[in-house]
């Protein structure tokens, strides 16, 4: 009689099979480590240090308990500038993101020549460096040789110092945070792409007009894409630092002092790291905070079925 001999590579392998896990955690111990040492360790750390008096002259901090905190709410006025400041950046950044990037998504989703070429358009900024970026914008709105005082003085209007003036700063730098919203465009230009166009043509045989079709049906079947760049936008311009730092610094007259660079003026110019570190701590609960506000007055109402 003849026996059916198995294939040796049809058998599993004891060894292979037995050494996966081992073999799983040798692989994932770099991100593991890189993980504890750079995101782990630095958030305890973080914690530890705004109730010490810890600088980076004096590398042995002393224990202060809550001084930085109190110090924060009583006898630091920038803290509440900085305060005021990033609530006013983000809230008409929301606004104005927001308007501009669902009309801009709008826009993208329609059926027209070069569609491929206007959508890398809207998106190149996102793909730019922000120093690069940031360079550019302050020889745009130069007052003397920028490219928009330039336009404004062919039609014989004096533009003002943009970056240079109270009244002014903080709106440039707000218009610079829209113009690089390409992200915002791609998420709500999906959520375009997946309305269903019957929806619109039934719209069309009851007679709606098209604020009654952008009110009833485009805003609530868009309401998932909104809910996420709200939450997104909002933390992001929360801790806006590296365009306002490059452009501004904080000014004029503290103008533009957004919280986070009201963090690393205290970390990296006057050392306080331990008072940083509680400037840090309460920037993230304020961003918790916000993000569970949000969650709890807008999930609810946030439309996922077409």
């Amino acid at each position: 009689m003849f026996k059916l001999k198995r294939d040796p590579a049809s058998q599993p392998n004891s060894w292979r099979t037995d050494n996966l896990p081992a073999w799983g955690l040798f692989f994932v111990t770099p991100w593991i480590i890189g993980f504890v040492a750079f995101t782990v360790y630095p958030f305890f750390a973080s914690l530890y240090f705004s109730f010490t008096n810890f600088n980076i002259i004096n590398f042995t901090p002393r224990w202060v308990g809550l001084d930085n905190y109190i110090e924060l709410f009583t006898a630091d006025p920038l803290f509440w500038i900085s305060i005021g400041n990033s609530i006013k950046y983000a809230a008409l950044l929301l606004l104005f993101a927001t308007v501009f990037d669902i009309f801009i998504a709008y826009l993208l989703s329609l059926n027209v020549k070069f569609l491929s070429i206007y959508r890398t358009i809207f998106f190149f900024p996102v793909l730019v460096p922000v120093v690069a970026a940031s360079l550019t914008w302050i020889w745009i709105l130069n007052p003397r040789f920028g490219l928009i005082n330039g336009l404004l003085d062919l039609v014989g209007i004096k533009g003002p110092n943009w970056l240079a003036s109270p009244d002014t700063a903080m709106l440039s730098i707000i218009l610079i945070a829209v113009w690089g919203s390409g992200r915002q465009v791609i998420v709500y230009l999906s959520g375009f792409n997946d309305i269903p166009r019957s929806l619109y043509e039934a719209a069309d045989i009851d007679g709606a007009s098209g604020t009654q079709k952008f009110r009833r049906i485009t805003l609530p079947l868009l309401s998932p894409q909104i809910f996420f760049n709200v939450v997104t936008l909002i933390i992001f311009s929360l801790q806006s630092f590296s365009e306002v730092f490059i452009m501004t610094q904080g000014g004029p007259a503290n103008s533009t002092l957004l919280y986070a660079v009201n963090l690393y003026n205290r970390a990296f110019r006057d050392f306080a790291m331990g008072y940083a570190s509680a400037l840090a701590w309460i920037m993230f609960l304020l961003i918790l905070a916000l993000t569970l506000i949000i969650f709890k007055f807008l999930a609810g109402r946030v439309i996922y079925e077409r």
